[in-house]
C-alpha cells in the first residue's frame, strides 16, 4: 500500500484513532494520580576481597576475584538474608501483618517467608560499575520505612557474608586439625624409632664413632703389615742361620763374634804346637782340647742363635694372627657401623620430614584459625539509607507521555482494522483495484461548486483499453 492510501485512511478514521488517543492518556494520567506515592531509600556498601584458598594457602585467581562482586550481589538478593530482615525488624510479630497474611495465604506457609518474598520484591540490588560499590535501594509508600530495611539488609548481609566465609573456613580448620594431630603421632613415632634404635647401637654421634672406628681399622692394617714384613724378614734369616754361620744375626751376635777370635787364636797356638810336639804332648793334647772345647761353644752359640730366630718367627706369625683376626673383627665392625649409620640417616631424615609436615600443618591451622575468625571479606557501610523526602514515583508525566505514544499506536490500529472491517473506495487506485478496470476519468465535486468533470484520462498510457 502507497503512503498516500494510508495517510487517506488515517484521515478517514481520525475520530476512532483521536478517541482511542485520548482515552488512553487520560487513564493513565488518572491511575498515575490515583497511585500511592513511592519512596525509594539506598544504602551503599563498600567490599575488598582478600581471599586466599584456605587448603592450599594459594592467592585466587584474577577471574574469580572478577566474579566475587556478581556473587555477593545475589547473596543480598537472597531469601536467607530476607529472613534476616524480617527478624531484625521483627516484622512478623504486628497484629495488621499477621491479618494481612491471614486475608493472602489463608494462614498457608510461613509469615517469615511470605514477608521475605514482599521485600525481595520491592529490592533493587545493584553493583557500580567498575568498582566494588554495591548499592541496596528499597522502594515503599513510608520513606522511613524504605530506609530503615535498607539499612537492615545491609546489616544483615553483613551477617551473613560474615557466616559463609567462616563457615569453609571452620570446616578447613577441622580438617587441618584432625591432619596435625595424625602428623604429630607421626613424629613421635619417627623419634622413638630413632632413640630406640641409637640406644640398640650405641650410637651417639654416628660421623663421630664412625672417624674413631675408621682409623683404628687404619692403625690395625699398619700394625699387620709391618708384622708381615718382620715374619718374612725374619724367615729370610732363619734360612741363613741355619745354612751358615754367617747370616746376620750370626754375625752380628758378640759372643759368636768373641768366640770366632777365641777360636782362631786357640787354632793358631795348636798349629804352633803340632811343629814341634807330638800328639801325645800334653802341651799338644792341651791346645787341641781347647780349639775343640772353642769349636763346640761356637757350634753351640750358632744354634742358640738360629733357635732365637725361629722363635721370634713364631712370636712375630702368632702376633700377625692376632693383628689379622682384630683386623677382621674391626673390619666387621666398621661395616656394621657404615650401615646403622645409613639406617640411622634414614631415620633421622624420617623424622625431619615428619617434623617439616607438622610444622606446616601448624601454620596453615594457625592461619586459618584467625582467618575463620576475621573473615575473608571486608564489608563496610559506606552511606546509610536516609528517608527519601521526594516520592520517586509515580512518574505522572513520564507515564502521561508514554500512555500517549500507546495511545496513538493504539488508535492507529484500531483505525486499520476498522477500514479492514468496512472497506470503502476513497481514490480511484481503489477503484481499479476493485473493479479490475481502467479508470478513464475521476468527476470532481465540491460543495458550494458547480460539477465539473474532469477528463485527464488517468493512467491511460499505462492501462490497457478496452475493445470497442
Amino acid at each position: 500500500m502507497k503512503i498516500r492510501r494510508f495517510l487517506q485512511v488515517l484521515h478517514a478514521r481520525r475520530k476512532v484513532i483521536l478517541l482511542t488517543l485520548l482515552v488512553t492518556t487520560l487513564t493513565a494520567f488518572v491511575v498515575s494520580l490515583a497511585q500511592p506515592k513511592v519512596y525509594k531509600s539506598t544504602a551503599s556498601l563498600v567490599i575488598s576481597y582478600r581471599g586466599a584458598d584456605s587448603a592450599s594457602g594459594a592467592g585466587i585467581p584474577a577471574q574469580v576475584i572478577q566474579g566475587y562482586i556478581a556473587t555477593q550481589v545475589d547473596i543480598l538478593g537472597s531469601k536467607n538474608v530476607a529472613l534476616k530482615v524480617v527478624d531484625i525488624l521483627k516484622l512478623d510479630q504486628g497484629t495488621e501483618v499477621k491479618e494481612q497474611f491471614q486475608k493472602a495465604t489463608g494462614g498457608e506457609g510461613s509469615i517469615r517467608d511470605w514477608l521475605a518474598d514482599l521485600l525481595l520484591k520491592n529490592l533493587e540490588v545493584r553493583p557500580a560499575k567498575d568498582s566494588s560499590v554495591i548499592d541496596i535501594t528499597f522502594k515503599a509508600t513510608d520513606p522511613k520505612f524504605a530506609a530503615s530495611v535498607a539499612n537492615a539488609f545491609a546489616t544483615s548481609y553483613q551477617g551473613a557474608g560474615m557466616q559463609l566465609a567462616a563457615e569453609p573456613t571452620a570446616k578447613t580448620s577441622g580438617i587441618f586439625g584432625d591432619q596435625t594431630k595424625k602428623l604429630k603421632r607421626n613424629l613421635e613415632e619417627a623419634q622413638k624409632k630413632l632413640y630406640k634404635f641409637q640406644q640398640d647401637k650405641g650410637i651417639v654421634s654416628a660421623d663421630g664413632r664412625m672417624d674413631v672406628e675408621t682409623n683404628r681399622l687404619n692403625e690395625l692394617s699398619s700394625q699387620l703389615v709391618a708384622v708381615q714384613s718382620q715374619v718374612l724378614e725374619a724367615t729370610s734369616r732363619r734360612g741363613g742361620a741355619q745354612g751358615a754361620g754367617d747370616s746376620p744375626d750370626v754375625i752380628g751376635n758378640p759372643l759368636v763374634q768373641n768366640l770366632k777370635a777365641e777360636l782362631a787364636r786357640a787354632e793358631a797356638r795348636f798349629s804352633q804346637s803340632t811343629q814341634g810336639l807330638g800328639p801325645n804332648h800334653p802341651q799338644y793334647r792341651s791346645a787341641q782340647a781347647e780349639v775343640n772345647r772353642l769349636k763346640a761353644e761356637l757350634n753351640a752359640q750358632i744354634a742358640a742363635v738360629s733357635h732365637g730366630v725361629s722363635n721370634n718367627i713364631r712370636s712375630l706369625q702368632q702376633r700377625e694372627t692376632e693383628l689379622r683376626t682384630a683386623y677382621n673383627q674391626q673390619k666387621t665392625r666398621v661395616l656394621e657401623l657404615n650401615q646403622a649409620r645409613n639406617e640411622l640417616a634414614l631415620l633421622a631424615r624420617d623424622v625431619e620430614n615428619a617434623q617439616r609436615a607438622y610444622d606446616t600443618a601448624t601454620q596453615r591451622l594457625a592461619k586459618t584459625s584467625v582467618e575463620g575468625q576475621i573473615g575473608q571479606a571486608d564489608v563496610a557501610l559506606l552511606n546509610e539509607a536516609v528517608p527519601a523526602l521526594a516520592p520517586s514515583g509515580p512518574q505522572v508525566m513520564r507515564n502521561t507521555l508514554l500512555a500517549a505514544l500507546l495511545g496513538a499506536i493504539l488508535g492507529i490500529v484500531i483505525g486499520w482494522l476498522a477500514e479492514m472491517a468496512d472497506r470503502r473506495v476513497r481514490t480511484a487506485e481503489d477503484l481499479a483495484d476493485v473493479l479490475e478496470a481502467p479508470v478513464l476519468g475521476v468527476i470532481g465535486w465540491d460543495r458550494g461548486k458547480e460539477d465539473k468533470f474532469q477528463a485527464p484520462l488517468l493512467g491511460m498510457q499505462q492501462r490497457p483499453m478496452l475493445p470497442f
